[in-house]
């Protein structure tokens, strides 16, 4: 069985993004939330965010918080801030493991599938 599991990085400071709400949202007929977490030390959710029979073939949506994250480091942003939410729309067979990292600063992200 499968899982899907995530983590960001913060390239402007170079480390882990830690306390960044995250939440999973199913996309189907309607957007359902199935799982919320916040980030740790490792700015890894601190279990999987999909899991053995949860793990369902479908297209999910991952929020991320991550103006609340950089006010809180200080970092002075425009009001509204350019990238308060961060969403990834991706989809997943449900054997499989995905592992979906955020790369971000205040200004740009990128993500990849990872293993």
């Amino acid at each position: 069985m499968g899982r899907l599991t995530t983590h960001i990085l913060d390239t402007s400071h170079g480390g882990p993004a830690q306390s960044v709400d995250v939440r999973l949202f199913a996309i189907g007929d309607a957007r359902e939330l199935v799982a919320s977490a916040t980030t740790n030390e490792d700015g890894r959710t601190p279990r999987p965010l999909l899991d053995g029979e949860l793990m369902v073939t479908g297209t999910y949506e991952l929020e991320f918080d991550v103006g609340a994250y950089f006010r809180e480091r200080g970092v002075q942003l425009a009001e509204p801030a350019f990238l308060g939410t961060v969403v990834i729309r991706f989809s997943v067979t449900g054997g499989e493991n995905y592992h979906v990292p955020l790369l971000v600063s205040p200004w740009s992200y990128s993500t990849y599938r990872g293993s």
